[in-house]
């Protein structure tokens, strides 16, 4: 994995915060000593907009292809070339005094009307550190007709005003090229969904994880080592005939190992490419098909893969079958 190179530290020493507005959230100019890698001290000063942190979510339906946004005015857009001022964006809100978690499992409800029942989080990001405090917490969420709790809209006491957005995924991708969808945090979580496949058509093939014990329960024993391959290989051929490209780490990271130089199971070499291989293969991946016994391994592969939003399977039954 590449480092970010270390850079010089600067020394900051705030001299006054002096508060301009808390009309409606936290506006302050802050005066601050900035020591630099030169050793020389400057005094800087810089207006601090505190609205808190956000939450932000994309709801998306793999088996319609399609993703719930919202329409709503923002008077910002308004004054900044945006001639209507309605903006489409995922459902979004401020923590106040919520975890990110409970805050936008909260928002989906509120805004789209969908009752979430699981949450995969992409990250966080500040949207405009320039000048505004806040960080956003970003996740996406799969939905479907039986979460819909309600109508959404947002709340009336706080004159929201939402408009729900039903809308196919391609068509969402297009409209951030046409500049139709124009807000950061969305064009971001489209975008992930996109890299990741979060919404692959499962009528199509996918490329697929088989993720079973290697090493667990055999004692090293090569025979018993070798015997789970074989069975995790098995399941691969079978993954096959359903249409689908299978893979195992083992098929990567094994000849890698010998090439390197290991010596034994279990050594330096051995450990530095075996499961690190296999988590790189993972965003090479749609889908992960756990198989067999207990692994330690194997269930850290599903972790991460149900972290990156792919697809979990735990019977070949489960996979789609694809017209060949």
């Amino acid at each position: 994995m590449n480092k970010v190179r270390s850079r010089h530290q600067p020394t900051i020493n705030i001299v006054e915060e002096k508060l301009l507005s808390d009309n409606w959230y936290i506006l302050k100019k802050i005066t601050f000593e900035y020591i630099g890698r030169n050793g020389e001290a400057q005094i800087q000063s810089r207006e601090v907009y505190d609205r808190g942190n956000g939450a932000a979510i994309l709801l998306y339906n793999r088996q319609k292809q399609t993703v719930v946004l919202t329409r709503q005015f923002r008077i910002p857009t308004y004054k900044n070339g945006n001639d209507t001022g309605m903006l489409i964006e995922v459902c979004a809100g401020l923590l106040d005094r919520d975890d990110p978690d409970t805050c936008i499992m909260r928002e989906a409800e509120e805004e789209t009307g969908y009752r979430l029942r699981e949450l995969a989080k992409m990250g966080e990001a500040y949207m405009s550190p320039g000048s505004v405090t806040e960080v956003v917490h970003l996740y996406t969420a799969e939905y479907d007709e039986g979460m819909l709790v309600g109508t959404g809209g947002g709340l009336e006491e706080e004159n929201e005003n939402i408009e729900v957005l039903e809308l196919p995924f391609v068509e969402a991708l297009d409209m951030v090229r046409t500049g139709e969808i124009r807000d950061g945090k969305t064009i971001m979580l489209l975008q992930y969904a996109q890299i990741h496949g979060l919404l692959v058509d499962h009528a199509k093939p996918m490329h697929i994880l088989v993720a079973g014990p290697y090493r667990s329960g055999t004692g090293d024993d090569p025979e018993f080592i070798e015997h789970n391959v074989r069975f995790m290989n098995e399941i691969a051929l079978q993954v096959y005939q359903t249409g689908h490209m299978p893979v195992l780490g083992e098929w990567y990271a094994l000849p890698l190992i010998a090439t390197a130089g290991s010596r034994e199971i279990g050594d330096d070499v051995f450990n530095a490419i075996f499961h690190p291989s296999s988590i790189r293969l993972l965003d090479y991946c749609n889908a992960v098909l756990r198989v067999g016994g207990p692994s330690q391994g194997a269930d850290e592969m599903v972790r991460i893969a149900a972290a990156k939003g792919k697809r979990i399977y735990h019977k070949l039954e489960e996979l789609p079958k694809v017209k060949l």
